[in-house]
């Protein structure tokens, strides 16, 4: 890792995400970066709004700096993930769009899909996600728009 995020982290994923959640549990751990795998454990069929739900009530209660969401797509996660008041969830497909959501949108929670990433990709995705700082300046003046 470059930089080196030194926040907690809180991830979750449906069925669809478990293998790429898993892969992102194991990144985190090599590279010794506090986390809570808030689930799912298992490849049953589960909903994923119960996961997102975790994962907003962890960052919002201040426990963690930054969540991460899997699902098939990323698309559900994100949706469910943005009705919380103060979260600001990015599905990134690339690094450039990691890099864009946390420099202008200060988005505190990565949403990827676990069927349509690489597994290296995702890891770049996720390691420019931590280590990239919101801008603030003007980006700040929009996101209060957003929630004044």
């Amino acid at each position: 890792m470059k930089k080196g995020f030194s926040g907690r982290v809180i991830l979750a994923s449906d069925h669809g995400g478990l293998e790429l959640k898993n892969l992102l549990v194991d990144w985190l751990r090599k590279n010794k970066i506090e986390f809570h795998d808030a689930g799912t454990n298992s490849a049953e069929s589960v909903d994923y709004p119960d996961y997102a739900r975790l994962v907003a009530e962890g960052l919002l209660s201040g426990q963690f700096e930054r969540g991460v969401l899997v699902c098939g797509t990323g698309i559900g996660m994100s949706i469910a993930a943005n009705r919380y008041r103060g979260i600001r969830a990015a599905l990134c497909h690339s690094t450039y769009t990691a890099r864009m959501c946390r420099l202008h949108n200060d988005a505190n929670v990565l949403c990827l899909g676990g069927r349509v990433l690489g597994s290296g990709e995702a890891l770049e995705i996720l390691e420019t996600f931590l280590n990239t700082e919101f801008e603030g300046g003007r980006h700040q003046r929009r996101l209060e728009k957003i929630d004044p």
